[in-house]
């Protein structure tokens, strides 16, 4: 009985990030074997793009074998291998997270497509999958295409009989497999395996794949982020449209060098830690840096009803440290390898007592780590006053301060120069960064009194403020 299962992919929207056609299209005309682009192409692409398949657009690729006839099947072949760069650039950023947890299982991956099977092949190999179940086209004697197909038209109920027949081929069992596709026009395929996967769903699949209860997801960003659906906008970009200093009336900001933040590839956001606003004021150097970021926090904030569920959709990365696990960093460095930013606070808690008040800021390793892993540039942002709008000794911040509202500043730092010898070094060279993006006072060694410590502390402190400075720091 046949028990091994396979992982099979649709091309356009699901593993690449967009329409193929377009790259064929322009290597088939510098290749002289089409006359350049047909009237309407640009606007049927970018239709494409935007809705997916459509029944208009699947009939002219249905004749293409029609208009290939005569044509040279080697010289097909070699215009192919040179689209495979544009290809490749187009591939969704974690599609290699999605491969490697298949190839771990021991499922070889497919690619399943209406792409004809000369053009695609090449692309298929330099990603480096198993196979590829796609549209062939018949040739005569000379090599070139007769204008028949050999084979079905692998769309639809025909890309279903191509992944049977495929299946059969190889001892591998649909209701051990898994296929991935964003159009409603694979939902023979999806329904027929034992682990269909919907990938940046076109408008009628968001509905078959509610209705289905199918899985949902975008291999463009990090596992776990929700996405609208059609409009393809993260949550955290829907939100950061409303991350504006107006909405917190209570305070005023003012922010310094955001444009250091990278406008693209991946970057490690390093702040330090004085209040529970902190998180708001990081949203907005974010929202103005114009790309998301996911924020490693506590696991309180994940397990707390309603925010907890908004902070695993905007990509939030829970962090247990009663555990030790190196879950959490792995995920980051997951996010940073696609590209994304990640954003983290290396004193790991807000200090409380007399240690909020050291000049001298002591973080983990942590974002050292990451960095040694993965290299990806360490950013310091230094953020001030944020006590000021929500001390830690409150519930909530002070809404009412809206005459004289407190003032924050947030400051973005250039790149930490790292050694990526000693987490330890450079641990302190991270927290120095960030040190010498705070205010002078932030620098001087002080005395607080008894009410600044008490404002250090959690709403319901029972403790003598005082023994504090006895305690040994970070023991909360």
């Amino acid at each position: 009985m046949t028990t091994r299962g396979a992982a099979f992919f649709d091309l356009d929207r699901t593993l690449l990030a967009g329409a193929s056609g377009e790259v064929f299209s322009r290597v088939m005309h510098r290749a002289g074997l089409s006359s350049g682009p047909f009237p309407g192409e640009k606007l049927l692409f970018g239709l494409f793009n935007t809705i997916g398949e459509t029944l208009p657009s699947m009939a002219l690729a249905r004749q293409a074998v029609n208009l290939a006839k005569g044509r040279s099947q080697r010289v097909v072949h070699e215009a192919a291998e040179s689209a495979v760069p544009e290809l490749l650039a187009l591939v969704q950023p974690f599609a290699e997270q999605a491969f490697r947890s298949h190839r771990d299982a021991g499922r070889p991956i497919v690619l399943a497509t209406t792409t004809p099977y000369d053009m695609v092949k090449p692309f298929a190999d330099a990603l480096g999958l198993d196979d590829v179940v796609a549209t062939r086209y018949s040739t005569d004697g000379d090599g070139n295409y007769d204008g028949t197909l050999d084979g079905p038209f692998v769309w639809s109920a025909g890309k279903l009989d191509g992944i049977r027949a495929w299946a059969d081929a190889h001892d591998v069992a649909l209701d051990e497999s898994w296929a991935y596709s964003d159009s409603y026009y694979d939902a023979p395929m999806l329904d027929a395996v034992g682990n269909p996967v919907v990938v940046n769903p076109d408008p009628r699949m968001v509905l078959m794949a509610a209705a289905r209860r199918w899985p949902t997801l975008s291999l463009d960003v990090s596992p776990g982020v929700v996405k609208i659906p059609v409009v393809g906008l993260e949550v955290q970009e829907l939100a950061m449209r409303f991350a504006k200093p107006a909405a917190y009336p209570y305070a005023r900001f003012e922010f310094a060098h955001v444009d250091r933040i990278p406008a693209t590839g991946p970057a490690i956001l390093v702040a330090n830690h004085r209040s529970y606003f902190d998180v708001a004021a990081m949203s907005l150097v974010i929202a103005k840096s114009g790309r998301p970021a996911r924020f490693l926090g506590k696991k309180e904030v994940f397990d707390a009803p309603i925010v907890g569920q908004i902070a695993a959709a905007m990509g939030g990365i829970r962090v247990d440290r009663a555990t030790g696990s190196d879950e959490p960093l792995e995920a980051a460095a997951e996010a940073l390898a696609g590209g994304e930013m990640v954003a983290m606070m290396p004193e790991g808690t807000i200090p409380r007592g007399p240690a909020f008040f050291e000049p001298k800021l002591r973080g983990r390793w942590g974002a050292a780590r990451l960095a040694q892993m993965t290299g990806a540039p360490v950013v310091p942002v230094g953020m001030w006053g944020t006590e000021k709008v929500w001390p830690r000794s409150k519930r909530l911040p002070n809404m009412l301060a809206l005459t004289n509202p407190p003032t924050v500043s947030i400051s973005v730092g250039p790149e930490v120069t790292l050694k990526h010898k000693s987490l330890d070094a450079d641990t302190k060279r991270i927290m120095k960064a960030i040190s010498a993006q705070l205010p002078d006072e932030a620098r001087t060694k002080r005395t607080p009194t008894r009410e600044q410590l008490v404002a250090t502390f959690p709403p319901g402190y029972k403790g003598d403020p005082e023994q504090e400075y006895v305690r040994r720091p970070g023991e909360d």
